[in-house]
């Protein structure tokens, strides 16, 4: 088996690896998409991250690897036996990684009915496709802009729903497809459309290095991996366990992260002042903020959550002008954040003054 180059021994690049951690955290949040030039670790994060996953608790005869645990997010057959009063064998699995080809079509990734089957019969026979395969694990998907527009439109959904549905002939059929979603691509070969780039919840703009030093310290690093594969595995081993570690707590931990409407209000705010279409930014800026206070350790969400959430949810859903950079820093977004609070502020005491204003002239 090939060695994977260790998700913690890539140079800098922090806001990839902290969308891909997230998504990690929650898959729900709905993915993360990594556009940037060649040569540039897109394709080695994803692989690295899949590598540093902790071991799942799964069904172990099940062909979707169900959650022993969630009945609810079982497939039809494991909540039956259940249901029955079957005791579902348990095993351990590692976190599977399956990669989407270019080429896929819709059944190859959505899977097929056997619909003569069927209507002889009267009982489903499902042949799995990718997403199947995908459940509980990590899609990724190359060169995404690549792809046929409804291929990436059900990668899409079933990425935010969890579920992958599939009808034919007035016959349906669903199964869990609860995966981590990433894609990445390289502008220069072609853009995704508007409304598929809106979909990828996260989205994450990344350059090469510009630092002789860090671009050294690239070429250390791989020059001694390809040395060694196993022995540069090691030394980072310590470092890989810990972000699993971390990320296994983080997932414990999701479920108790409350918010209140303090909290919302300030997303709300912020998406409003950026002139945002719609309104999935915002769904996607909590749930992401959810899982970064998670993976923080904490069991409630901060301005600093937003913010951070919003610095990956936001910038594929400007509106640009020509030659306008995509790339929005935390520090603009406080910035914006904090203008917008003050001019609220303002305008409420104006309009509590003018209250009082009234109320005195009524008593006189």
């Amino acid at each position: 088996m090939r060695t994977i180059f260790p998700f913690t021994a890539i140079v800098d690049q922090q806001t990839m690896k902290r969308a891909l951690i997230l998504n990690a955290v929650n898959p729900l949040i709905g993915g993360v998409l990594i556009r940037g030039e060649r040569g540039t670790a897109k394709s080695t994060a994803a692989r690295a991250l899949a590598a540093l996953l902790p071991e799942i608790d799964v069904v172990a005869d099940c062909i979707y690897r169900c959650d022993p645990h969630s009945p609810e997010a079982m497939c039809d057959s494991c909540r039956e036996r259940l249901a029955k009063g079957e005791t579902l064998p348990i095993g351990r699995a590692v976190t599977r990684m399956v990669e989407l080809p270019v080429s896929a079509t819709e059944d190859r990734v959505v899977g097929t009915l056997d619909i003569e089957h069927a209507l002889k019969t009267g009982e489903k026979r499902f042949e799995p496709g990718i997403l199947a395969a995908a459940n509980r694990g990590l899609l990724y998907v190359d060169e995404v802009n690549l792809l046929d527009d409804h291929v990436v439109d059900l990668l899409l959904d079933s990425a935010a729903m969890g579920v992958n549905y599939v009808e034919r002939e007035g016959i349906s059929f669903s199964h869990p497809a609860r995966f981590i979603l990433v894609g990445t691509m390289n502008p220069e070969e072609g853009e995704l459309r508007p409304q598929l780039l809106d979909r990828f919840a996260l989205c994450v703009e990344i350059k090469g290095l510009t630092d002789p030093r860090q671009r050294m310290e690239v070429l250390e690093r791989r020059i001694q991996f390809d040395a060694d594969p196993e022995g540069f595995r090691a030394e980072w081993e310590p470092r890989e366990r810990k972000l699993s570690e971390d990320i296994a707590r983080a997932r414990v931990l999701l479920p108790r992260v409350r918010y209140d409407d303090t909290d919302l209000f300030t997303i709300a705010q912020l998406t409003a002042a950026m002139k945002v279409d719609g309104h999935r930014s915002d769904i996607v800026i909590l749930k992401t903020a959810i899982a970064n206070a998670a993976f923080s350790g904490r069991d409630h969400i901060t301005e600093e959550d937003i913010l951070m959430a919003a610095e990956l949810a936001l910038p594929h859903r400007m509106k640009r002008q020509p030659f306008q950079d995509e790339e929005i820093r935390f520090e603009e977004l406080k910035a914006k954040l904090e203008k917008v609070q003050a001019e609220a502020l303002a305008q409420e005491q104006a309009s509590r003054l003018d209250a009082e204003a009234d109320v005195k002239k009524k008593t006189r």
